[in-house]
């Protein structure tokens, strides 16, 4: 993942910093500023998310510095495999040249180059490279943001040190970590994996080198901290059978309940593989002594994990002393005792009248009553998880011929008044937009509301809303339909206008603000907005060391942070125009078009993708 964003990056050939204003037009109410969240420490990129009344702010972060790559348990094989790829591959990543010092590599010491290449070489063994042979690199890090003036700090939730001991010394950074918010009593929550720890593979007598593969605990696991992360409490799965088991909590209330999806069920058939001494089906099982000659048992049921559980919605009751209590808040659908597939359904958001939303698996019939054994079932739509129900606002169903379950319709936020928004696709085009619902009516009167957006072919997707009714989400600005990916803004709609419009929150900064909002993730009851921005900041290379030009000066590229706009109080409108033909600025520019991409692949991942 990472170095094909590193490859992305080398590509760009325009700044988005630039080209903001003179596409765009030049009256701006500045009626909004920007805190910059910072760089975290060891981090080259953040993100906002979500936002709590006490401006508390959740951020993730990616591309660590100085990784630290375990040249013990590289070969020769290997050593000399990252210098043909750094013979191979110098021209397409930014900054990077051929090895430098192969004999220091090769002791551990490596140059800044050549650890970046170490790192590179990792990435693409565990891509490329199965069942687990390689350490592995998973630069995704949790942090929170405690309001003006505050440093933005990593949380270390279940990672650990080489030998494993918890959150001390020299980390893993083998966990996807995502701290998903904080509710407004200071409940700091999200979902992590435990770290990849490395155990001896078998041993045939022969071997002069026995191989090392890299086992964990337990994949991902939703987490809770009442004290801003000095303490961590898992929440448990309630399916945790043959690998730890899925958890996520991805929201929690001012009462503490928390919402999010946990396994529930076993899939018979992976069951059987892991248990079974000959095959099932063709797949060999983990008992199977030709399997276990190659690799140990951990790693086999490892390698079976993704397909090992059923997913469902579900809450937990969270206390201030780790007790969790959970259950499962249903499916869309209601299959037949015979159907033996794996459906669905996940709680994005929990308002505090414990209404839950998010989306499930549906039937492409939206009628179904008694459904078949083999009741088609092709796509997942936005539901809303109330009073023992599962509703999907009365959203027409279709069917899909993508070889997949089609993500039709999301459902990401509710607000303490009921109304509901997300993302839908619209019937005619299925061009992405995002939607607004007002759940205050009866069942059957619940209709998605749909606006047009900048243009119509323009994809949205709303994030957040606050109790005034304002939506904020990302959408795209521009309507050309090259291969380049349009570029997206952060957008702000209010449904209590007589005629609400979407707003390029861009619009509403001052002319000259340094900053390009491409996403807008979360709004509280003062108006401020969690967003993620392009800006410029000093390079480092992958020790973590300022690179500097010619000249002695830092030298400066396009990055994404974290940042919070504010509202100003009495804002005005100013006049643009004045700087419409300004002068690029100098520097590496990795392009806004291509750096949203990058942002898009490693900024929002959902921690469904980090199983």
């Amino acid at each position: 993942m990472k170095s094909f964003a590193k490859n992305i990056l080398t590509l760009g050939v325009t700044s988005a910093l630039s080209v903001s204003i003179s596409l765009f037009n030049f009256s701006h109410a500045a009626t909004y500023r920007v805190i910059d969240k910072n760089a975290a420490e060891n981090l080259g990129y953040t993100y906002g998310g979500k936002l709590n009344n006490q401006g508390n702010m959740s951020i993730s972060g990616a591309s660590f510095y100085n990784f630290p790559v375990q040249f013990e348990y590289l070969t020769d094989e290997d050593f000399n495999n990252i210098l043909s790829l750094s013979i191979a591959q110098s021209s397409v990543y930014f900054g990077l040249t051929i090895i430098e010092d192969f004999d220091a590599l090769k002791s551990g010491n490596p140059t800044a180059n050549d650890l970046a290449w170490a790192e590179i070489y990792l990435e693409d063994r565990n891509q490329n490279v199965s069942n687990y042979q390689y350490q592995i690199v998973a630069e995704a890090a949790g942090l929170i943001n405690l309001g003006t003036g505050s440093e933005s700090t990593e949380i270390c939730i279940f990672d650990t040190n080489f030998e494993g001991t918890p959150c001390t010394g020299t980390l893993t950074r083998s966990t996807y970590n995502t701290v998903e918010g904080f509710n407004n009593s200071g409940t700091v929550f999200g979902t992590a994996t435990a770290p990849y720890l490395p155990i001896a593979g078998p041993d045939d007598g022969e071997n002069v080198e026995v191989q090392s593969y890299w086992v964990r605990e337990h994949g991902q696991r939703g987490f809770y901290s009442p004290d801003f992360g000095a303490t961590i409490y898992p929440v448990p799965p309630i399916e945790t059978a043959y690998g730890g088991g899925v958890s996520a909590v991805l929201d929690v209330n001012d009462n503490n309940i928390a919402v999010g999806y946990s396994s529930y069920e076993l899939s018979s058939f992976w069951e059987s593989v892991v248990l079974s001494e000959t095959n099932v089906d063709g797949v060999l099982g983990c008992a199977n002594p030709e399997v276990l000659a190659l690799m140990p048992y951990e790693i086999c049921v490892q390698n079976k994990e993704s397909g090992m559980y059923y997913i469902q919605a579900f809450e937990a009751v969270l206390s201030s002393t780790g007790i969790v209590e959970t259950k499962g808040l249903g499916l869309l659908v209601n299959p037949h005792e015979d159907d033996t597939r794996a459906f669905s359904s996940q709680a994005l958001a929990i308002n505090n009248n414990g209404v839950a939303v998010g989306y499930a698996h549906g039937w492409d019939e939206g009628n179904v009553h008694q459904p078949a054994v083999d009741e088609r079932m092709t796509g997942s739509y936005a539901v809303m998880f109330k009073d023992g129900k599962v509703l999907d606002f009365n959203q027409e169903h279709y069917y899909f011929t993508l070889g997949s379950v089609f993500d039709f319709s999301r459902a990401n936020d509710i607000n303490d008044n009921g109304l509901v928004v997300g993302y839908t696709h619209t019937a005619n085009t299925f061009v992405k937009k995002f939607f607004y619902v007002d759940t205050n009516v009866s069942e059957s009167r619940m209709e998605m509301i749909i606006p047009r957006g900048f243009f119509d072919s323009s994809k949205s997707t709303a994030f957040g809303v606050n109790s005034a009714g304002v939506i904020v989400g990302e959408a795209e600005i521009e309507p050309h339909n090259d291969a380049i990916p349009r570029r997206t803004a952060g957008f702000m709609y209010d449904t209590s206008d007589n005629s609400p419009e979407m707003i390029d929150l861009n619009t509403l900064l001052e002319c000259e603000s340094g900053y390009n909002i491409f996403q807008a993730k979360d709004i509280n009851e003062s108006g401020q907005i969690s967003a993620s921005a392009i800006t410029q900041s000093p390079y480092f290379d992958a020790l973590g060391n300022e690179v500097l030009d010619s000249s002695g000066n830092p030298f400066m590229i396009d990055v994404v942070r974290a940042v919070l706009l504010d509202p100003i109080p009495g804002g005005e409108v100013e006049d643009c125009s004045k700087y419409e033909d300004k002068v690029e600025r100098q520097g590496a520019s990795f392009g806004g078009f291509l750096l949203l991409t990058l942002a898009s692949i490693f900024g929002f991942r959902r921690v469904k993708s980090i199983n």
